[in-house]
């Protein structure tokens, strides 16, 4: 797609009832292409009534529905929350009628980028070593030993990217088998053996929840030089603790520092797919030209994260026709009927998600957004939905379990394996996340020109009409591949990402 630079207006599908404001509209303007003339002023992104939708009826974009009129809208009226609402309609989940077979490409012909190999086989794209609490009592502790290693001290480990602690505010006063623990169990054991990280060291305080012997052996890790561990009541307090830990981590960087970058295969890529400030253009550029990339990503053997449940609430019914059998459907809408249920224990609904922010920028409902949202992954079929932060074996497009929250979806599904991330943001996202690089993808010009400093790549072109999805999809895929080799996202250049670890914490702290 690439939008005709002529037209005043977007429409997305021959069946909708609106379409959507490609430059400002002044009250009263013709929209010849439409035969419309406004009768409120539409911002860009924004969407605007073609035809008479009497009270109760529905409101249509891409095809679907977005949300019910809560009022009689006239022909050329603006369409957001004063006239149109969110109210749940059966849908038809279709198991697996749209999953197909990828083609993928030959090994042999497959892209490569340049990534660090490591002893169990996985590929990282970054060369990292962590320092990890177990529980937010030993933040501190772990903070004070990444802070001996300055930029000047690095200068003696030239090929380590940093030394970075990844603080938390959960680990202990919750229970000992309940969601908060497990989601901290495989999101700290997920990190411990993530590629990106040369190596690990995990301090914790001693009579927390969260035992640090307990978690590796569930996660059947085992100590070593690389993954080692301290417990600040065993070690003798505060400064014995970091001492040790400085210890540690010197002996960590002496193997790090060897490591070298080697040509691997685009199958060892791991994509966590992201919006985060969307606006009414997400779903029309950022996020089908990243479901491009993801479909040139999967057909090059590699693996394409989406998550977010809360945010493809509205359009499971079009991941389910994907599945690629029905238990793999059911599974997913497991997990949807758990976020009802917990919405509701929480005095909250679904549709309090879109933010005011995403609202300003012209999305109306959680449908409208989700809809949107879903476009990111592209068109090959669902193969597997998993946990948070659940390791992600599967290769293909797969679905993980998290919260809308960026730091608390990102978080998840790095420690499932993810080696980058692609976040699409409409009001502007400055987020970065360390050990994993960040690419930002905006998808309107005017906020790209504002946050240039921020934004990655620019895919508001596409509404422009100055480049195709497809254009900004390869474009997109290209980027994905020189950031995996070592160029610097932007987030990164700013030195985001040490405070934006987040575990998702469910239930009761006590």
């Amino acid at each position: 797609m690439s939008a005709n630079q002529n037209l005043k207006t977007i429409r997305l599908n021959e069946a909708d009832n609106i379409v959507v404001a490609r430059v400002l509209l002044d009250a009263g303007e013709r929209v010849e292409e439409e035969n419309i003339t406004t009768s409120d002023e539409i911002l860009r992104g924004h969407k605007v009534a073609t035809e008479d939708i009497a009270k109760g009826r529905v409101i249509r974009k891409y095809g679907q529905i977005i949300a019910f009129a809560t009022s009689d809208i006239s022909k050329g009226e603006h369409i957001h929350s004063h006239n149109a609402e969110y109210a749940d309609y059966d849908r038809d989940y279709a198991w697996s009628a749209d999953a197909k077979e990828t083609r993928l490409i030959a090994e042999n012909e497959r892209v490569t980028f340049e990534g660090y190999v490591r002893e169990d086989g996985s590929v990282g794209t970054r060369n990292y070593v962590g320092i990890l609490a177990s529980v937010n009592c030993s933040n501190s502790v772990a903070r004070l030993i990444a802070d001996q290693f300055t930029e000047a001290v690095m200068k003696s480990w030239p090929n380590v990217d940093g030394v970075v602690a990844l603080p938390h505010q959960t680990g202990c006063c919750i229970p000992f088998d309940g969601e908060t623990h497990g989601n901290l169990e495989r999101t700290l054991t997920g990190f411990a053996r993530h590629p990106n990280f040369a190596g690990v060291l995990i301090v914790g305080l001693g009579c927390e929840v969260a035992q640090i012997d307990n978690m590796l052996e569930k996660a059947d890790l085992q100590k070593s030089d690389t993954l080692q561990t301290l417990v600040i009541q065993e070690c003798g307090g505060t400064a014995a603790t970091v001492s040790s830990g400085i210890k540690c981590i010197e002996g960590v960087l002496h193997k790090a520092n060897q490591a070298r970058r080697s040509t691997c295969s685009a199958s060892h890529l791991m994509v966590a797919l992201e919006c985060g400030g969307s606006d009414g253009y997400s779903g029309i550029t950022a996020n089908p030209a990243l479901g491009v990339a993801v479909d040139l990503l999967v057909g090059n053997g590699g693996t394409a994260i989406l998550a977010e449940t809360p945010e493809i609430y509205g359009a499971e019914h079009l991941l389910t026709r994907r599945a690629i059998n029905r238990e793999i459907g059911e599974k997913l809408i497991k997990r949807i009927e758990w976020w009802e249920k917990h919405t509701s224990a929480n005095q909250a609904k679904m549709d309090n998600n879109p933010t005011p922010g995403n609202k300003n920028g012209g999305l109306t409902t959680i449908l409208e957004k989700s809809l949107g949202a879903v476009a990111k992954c592209g068109t090959t079929t669902l193969v597997d939905v998993y946990r948070y932060s659940e390791p992600v074996a599967a290769k293909g497009f797969v679905f993980m379990d998290t919260p809308g929250y960026d730091p608390a979806s990102i978080t998840g599904m790095v420690a499932g394996g993810a080696n980058v991330t692609c976040f699409t943001t409409g009001r502007g996202s400055v987020y970065g996340g360390k050990p994993v690089p960040s690419i930002k993808l905006a998808t309107n010009t005017e906020m790209y020109s504002r946050m240039q400093d921020d934004m990655d790549i620019n895919c508001g072109v596409i509404v422009d009409g100055t480049a195709t999805t497809e254009h900004v999809g390869q474009q997109i895929f290209q980027t994905i591949l020189d950031t995996a080799s070592g160029k610097m996202s932007l987030s990164e250049k700013h030195g985001i990402g040490d405070l934006e670890f987040c575990p998702w914490q469910i239930g009761a702290v006590m």
